[in-house]
């Protein structure tokens, strides 16, 4: 039954629905991320907030998005990717508009409710990839995966435009409001996506799947031949990833090599404020650049996993994100043509960054086996989002956590704090190297082939070579 996705020349119009809807929600879930980067240019003088309490509010998403990833990836091989894809949609989205109602100066409320917001976009993406991947045939998979993530900048896009047009009129409460906008996302999901049906092949649940598949394909079920045996239902634990130690190293420490550009753009707008000495108006404005620049970066990382394969491709994107974002701090209070260096090599970054992201989510739900794949990615996502935590943190620590934010204090602080983002990169870049496994033109089916342990092995052999 599996092996028609994978003899498929090109994508039926059902499976373009599928990859609208990932690339909708991913837009969507990012919109509600980031804009808190925003709300905070908005009001951290009249709030006379430090370093460390806006940290607090920017990371406690992150530090939610790491047990929400490990356990929203369980729940989406217990009871499949599509319940929990629409359930977590409509989580982000609720606490988002909660936060237009928070008293000035509440940063812990803001902290509480940012936290719930990291409980839905974590276990949100761990379900959106592997569900679209399912979906797809193998010579495809790495370039419609990775091009399902090129309008994740567009969130943080729509966040710009909104905050540099809006911000002003509607304030920081209305801002929020708007973040109630993806809860229409999870009834469109609702009537587009059926549920993967190798998720249901596993259950053994067969007239489903053939249903599913049909709908996919666009062809009358009747010619899907069944199976004469029914499988039996498929049950693993989730204690089964701890098999599968070289699995876990790539796909959590690539994820991790984020930690730089979230930690980036969660401070984004304060240090174009602070840095470039601008209004969060302006500020929010030349954002909008950014992540213009940022989509083409998707693109460009989408091309690069099948063109150059995951390993070649992850590696240069991770090494050039690191150049771009050591020179933007060293090179912070230069100009070229009365231009800010600051700020192009902030767009050059940006660029290498989101072609590395195209690269490295979709490959880490490859390196797991199909039984344990939302489970394995949970887990890489749920560790790679500790990047989202020390991140932003990072530069607090290195500003000084009780200083009040000003641009004296940031100014001594660009310098180590972009060379302690660019390390992240660096670790990525020499893991591709040294452990990288290669999935491009690969099917799960001959994946799983390779990821078979045999009885009694031990845990501690890595499950896939080259």
């Amino acid at each position: 039954m599996i092996e028609l996705l994978d003899r498929q020349e090109s994508l039926t119009a059902n499976q373009w629905k599928i990859f609208v809807a990932a690339l909708l929600s991913t837009m969507l879930d990012f919109f509600d991320f980031f804009l808190i980067s925003f709300v905070l240019a908005f009001i951290f003088r009249d709030w006379h907030l430090t370093y460390g309490q806006s940290a607090a509010v920017l990371f406690s998403s992150g530090i939610a998005a790491v047990p929400a990833g490990w356990f929203f990836g369980w729940l989406g091989d217990r009871i499949g990717r599509r319940k929990v894809f629409i359930t977590t949609i409509l989580i982000f989205s609720f606490a988002t508009g909660v936060m237009a109602f928070a008293p000035s100066g509440a940063w812990l409320f803001l902290t509480v409710m940012r936290f719930i917001v990291g409980l839905g976009v974590g276990g949100m993406t761990v379900v959106d990839q592997t569900l679209l991947q399912e979906f797809v045939p193998a010579r495809k998979r790495g370039f419609i995966a990775g091009l399902s993530l090129a309008l994740l900048p567009a969130g943080t896009l729509l966040a710009s435009i909104l905050s540099s047009s809006l911000g002003p009129v509607i304030g920081w409460r209305g801002l929020f409001a708007i973040g109630l906008l993806p809860a229409g996302m999870a009834f469109v999901i609702r009537m587009w996506v059926p549920e993967s049906p190798r998720w249901l092949v596993r259950e053994g649940r067969l007239e489903e799947a053939r249903r599913s598949l049909a709908w996919a394909l666009q062809i009358d079920p009747a010619k899907i031949t069944l199976p004469t045996l029914t499988p039996a239902p498929e049950r693993t634990s989730w204690l089964e990833l701890f098999r599968y130690p070289r699995s876990i190293a790539v796909s959590c420490l690539t994820g991790l090599a984020q930690t730089g550009s979230v930690g980036l753009q969660l401070w984004l707008i304060t240090l174009l404020v602070l840095v470039l000495k601008k209004t969060p108006a302006e500020a929010s404005f030349l954002a909008i650049w950014i992540n213009l620049i940022g989509m083409v970066g998707r693109v460009l990382g989408a091309w690069m996993s099948d063109a150059l394969g995951r390993r070649v491709g992850g590696m240069v994107t991770a090494l050039a994100s690191a150049v771009a974002m050591w020179l933007a701090g060293y090179l912070y209070d230069q100009s070229l043509a009365g231009v800010s260096v600051f700020y192009l090599l902030l767009l050059v970054q940006s660029l290498c960054n989101n072609s590395n992201l195209a690269v490295v989510f979709p490959y880490m739900a490859e390196v797991w086996p199909a039984s344990l794949r939302a489970s394995g990615f949970g887990l890489a996502y749920g560790t790679s989002n500790l990047g989202k935590f020390i991140g932003p943190a990072g530069l607090a620590v290195i500003a000084g956590a009780s200083n009040l934010m000003s641009p004296g204090a940031t100014v001594a602080a660009i310098v180590p704090a972009f060379g302690y983002f660019a390390s992240w990169y660096v670790l990525g870049a020499l893991v591709f190297i040294v452990l990288g496994i290669e999935t491009r033109g690969r099917t799960f089916e001959e994946l799983d082939r390779s990821f078979k342990l045999p009885r009694r092995q031990s845990p501690t052999v890595g499950a896939v070579e080259g």
